[in-house]
């Protein structure tokens, strides 16, 4: 049995500990908002926070993530910076087909959490990770520095 924390509840599973925490937390406890993509850690869907850091859940073993805070997108209405994201997020239009949306307000959430006013190249650095098939981009970077302009805090 493993036993994690997860957007600050407890959670015990039994699962090998070479699982990817993607799979423990869709299959096993039912938090869906995280999304499978690539498999491979490359398009960033499955963008989770691990004590606070931006990690990829799909390649990212649950023995990872013992005695540390994970936290998801389903956790992120509840923070102010979270929210003012999701806030932004739409203001600008950003969502379209939502597949990558988790992921993308997961790594804008870590960029803005060390770097609250962050460079285009900033931007650019934190979010190449994540792929968008719509091509939202511009309205991505939009909305983050619509956040920071706001210097909104965690």
């Amino acid at each position: 049995m493993t036993s994690l924390t997860i957007n600050g509840r407890a959670h015990t599973v039994t699962v090998p500990q070479d699982t990817p925490i993607l799979w423990t937390l869709r299959d096993e406890l039912g938090l869906t908002g995280t999304k499978f993509g690539c498999g491979m850690g490359l398009c960033g869907s499955c963008t989770i926070h691990l004590d606070g850091v931006a990690i990829r859940s799909c390649i990212t073993p649950i023995s990872a993530a013992v005695g540390k805070q994970i936290t998801t997108i389903e956790q992120v209405e509840n923070d102010k910076l979270g929210a003012a994201l999701q806030a932004a997020w739409i203001d600008a239009g950003v969502p379209q087909c939502g597949y990558c949306q988790g992921g993308q307000i997961m790594s804008a959430i870590a960029l803005l959490k060390r770097t609250p006013k962050p460079a285009d190249s900033d931007i650019d650095d934190a979010m190449s990770g994540n792929l968008c098939r719509c091509g939202t981009y511009t309205r991505i970077r939009a909305a983050i520095k619509t956040v920071a302009a706001q210097g909104v805090k965690a």
